[in-house]
């Protein structure tokens, strides 16, 4: 009887830790799950493109992922942003995204706005933003901040200001890596002619150098002449498509050199300044002969863009564009 009762007791026992056991493996499965779920919940969402509707329709999403293990979208490249300064607090420009910062109006090292500025706070976004899940077309380049007028809606007469920050890009391109120059401000005025001004030697000395510069067109309904500084020699003027369809809209003129789908011929720009270091670096990775091309490095890479771009029918103007297409551009370079 006492053995029956030992053996009940004995069986009982290992029933419970049995069950304790089976307690404890589920227990740790799910204290597992949690923490899974909740590295999961954690994790960053997956970059978002800073214009999709935009980068879309220009061939930037499509070279992202054609070309996502053979370039680098920027990096070692400098893109300068010549505008009425900027917000430096901005979490998009902290960390090692802005690479030096310049006041050509003041002649000190503090880009913040002044006056009426406003604009550049913001310009570099669809070429350069690599913060908070968003990226722009070229997304690791680094940007010089350049203030260099009270405000992006400018005179003519705000010239020597523009010639000093554009002098500094001479002097500081090579120390800082400066291929490209955004070329913000317009005057809003239809200029069918170039305006002699005092930008117009840097502007030749820069074309020299190799370095890109372009300026958006503006963005009336202008059909016989574009704002200044687009208006100039050796500044690329970009116009602008509506998002999703090649239907010309804003300011233009025979002297448009490209258009990129925006809302603003100031997005045009700016997208069309991140495709260009895209480009740039893709002759340089695949040892493309651009010479054929151009006298300059700036010269054959638009001509690239503008064989490879889609032809716009304008008749509001009677005349004929080519709109960007970045991933036909990068075929033609990235050929075995």
């Amino acid at each position: 009887m006492v053995k029956l009762l030992l053996l009940s007791l004995a069986t009982g026992l290992a029933a419970s830790l049995l069950s304790a056991a089976a307690s404890l493996t589920a227990a740790s499965a799910a204290a597992t799950t949690a923490t899974s779920l909740s590295k999961a919940e954690r994790a960053e969402p997956a970059p978002k493109p800073a214009q999709p509707e935009e980068f879309a329709h220009a061939g930037v999403l499509a070279a992202w992922q054609a070309y996502g293990q053979v370039l680098s979208f920027g990096r070692g490249q400098t893109l300068a942003l010549l505008d009425d300064g900027c917000d430096m607090r901005r979490p998009e420009w902290q960390g090692e995204k802005v690479r030096v910062t310049h006041d050509a109006v003041d002649g000190d090292a503090d880009p913040s706005h002044e006056g009426r500025g406003y604009h550049g706070s913001t310009i570099g976004i669809p070429s350069s933003v690599n913060h908070g899940g968003l990226r722009g077309v070229a997304f690791n380049n680094q940007i010089a901040v350049v203030r260099s007028l009270e405000c992006c809606h400018c005179k003519i007469g705000d010239s020597p200001s523009l010639a000093r920050a554009l002098q500094w890009v001479i002097d500081h391109h090579a120390e800082h890596r400066i291929t490209t120059v955004n070329l913000a401000p317009v005057d809003d005025l239809e200029h069918a002619q170039a305006v002699a001004t005092e930008i117009d030697a840097k502007l030749a000395r820069l074309r020299e150098l190799g370095i890109w510069v372009s300026a958006p067109a503006g963005n009336h309904q202008f059909t016989k002449g574009i704002s200044w500084p687009a208006c100039q020699p050796n500044c690329f003027a970009v116009g602008a498509v509506k998002p999703g369809k090649d239907v010309v809209i804003l300011d233009r003129s025979t002297k448009i050199d490209l258009l990129v789908p925006a809302r603003a011929t100031s997005s045009s720009n700016a997208i069309l300044c991140g495709c260009a270091m895209i480009l740039r670096e893709a002759i340089e990775v695949s040892g493309y002969d651009w010479r054929r091309h151009g006298p300059n490095l700036p010269a054959a890479m638009m001509a690239l863009m503008v064989q490879s771009g889609v032809p716009v029918e304008d008749p509001a103007s009677g005349l004929s564009f080519r709109r960007l297409d970045l991933m036909a551009a990068l075929r033609l370079v990235m050929r075995p």
